[in-house]
């Protein structure tokens, strides 16, 4: 059913000088087990377009970047052709206006950073989804969890969104569990807390479901 697929793991980074960063504490696990999984589904191509981290998947094509701008370039080059895009990196939502190529010296008492909005990659994978392609987007909230993300679903353009609740609860980040809640055309359920392998392995099934149906809509199309 797929020749191609994209998955984005891991956080980006922003660079602020040549020894810091902005990022997230996103670890790169439920990328990992997304590739993993597609893998054994014996899916031809499969594109993983990941930021720093530690973890990475065997029989897939890597490709590594660490900014939101890097990122967006790849996807850019690969997503036209992809039948499946998972967007489960965590890309920074902002960079550094005036990156010091100099080491910044903590010579004062306060540091002002002035920072700039990164492009919204998933947005923009929406507004050029070609027909019959699957876009599936991840949300990490704190509160107002349900409005945010059916908001993000519907902007978005998407076809599966996955909301990740950040509490003490469920940390959702560097966890081996994770509680999630599936947003789709049809609605909106909440899935158990699971591994995240176990997590992965459900959420390819879903995508495989939305794939069907956008299938037997074009034969019925034509």
């Amino acid at each position: 059913m797929f020749k191609r697929v994209i998955i984005t793991s891991g956080p980006t980074i922003e660079p602020i000088d040549p020894v810091r960063y902005i990022s997230n504490r996103s670890s790169g696990r439920s990328g990992l087990y997304l590739a993993e999984e597609a893998v054994k589904r014996g899916i031809a191509e499969i594109i993983f377009i990941t930021g720093p981290t530690c973890f990475l998947p065997k029989g897939v094509t890597i490709i590594p970047v660490e900014t939101a701008l890097e990122m967006r370039a790849q996807l850019q080059r690969y997503s036209n052709d992809a039948d499946v895009i998972i967007m489960s990196a965590a890309v920074s939502d902002y960079r550094v206006v005036k990156y010091s190529t100099k080491k910044i010296k903590k010579d004062q008492d306060t540091l002002t950073l002035q920072l700039e909005k990164n492009p919204d990659l998933l947005f923009e994978l929406g507004q050029r989804k070609k027909p019959g392609q699957v876009l599936v987007g991840y949300a990490a909230e704190t509160h107002d969890i349900f409005r945010h993300a059916s908001e993000k679903f519907e902007k978005k353009n998407l076809d599966l969104l996955v909301l990740n609740e950040v509490s003490s609860e469920n940390p959702a980040f560097n966890s081996e569990e994770n509680q999630v809640y599936l947003f789709t055309s049809a609605g909106m359920r909440k899935l158990d807390k699971m591994e995240k392998s176990e997590l992965a392995a459900r959420i390819w099934d879903e995508v495989n479901r939305i794939k069907k149906v956008k299938v037997d809509d074009e034969k019925n199309e034509g």
